[in-house]
């Protein structure tokens, strides 16, 4: 099984949300809906996919999403920016 460490942002890329999940495609459809109205995502309106990445272990996505967490927001900018460039929703990408 694949487990998957992602950052979203809103529509302007002010605010962004770093999380982890073994269904990228659920969780990510799950924030763009706002299943959740009370959620962080919902209440941001944070639903633009802009990063993801895999890993093998449960352990190695946490570890992984705690260590971007701590980043300053220039470091997390640009590891988004690494498969992002444009901050476009890379949601579609995933079908």
């Amino acid at each position: 099984m694949a487990y998957y460490v992602y950052i979203l942002a809103n529509a302007t890329n002010v605010t962004i949300y770093t999380g982890m999940t073994n269904d990228l495609v659920r969780r990510a459809y799950e924030h763009k809906n706002h299943l959740d109205p009370h959620s962080f995502a919902a209440k941001y309106h944070v639903t633009k996919l802009v990063y993801f990445e895999q890993a093998d272990t449960p352990r190695a996505a946490i570890e992984r999403e705690k260590q971007i967490k701590s980043w300053p927001r220039a470091k997390k900018n640009k590891l988004g920016e690494t498969q992002d460039p444009t901050w476009q929703d890379l949601y579609s990408t995933l079908f």
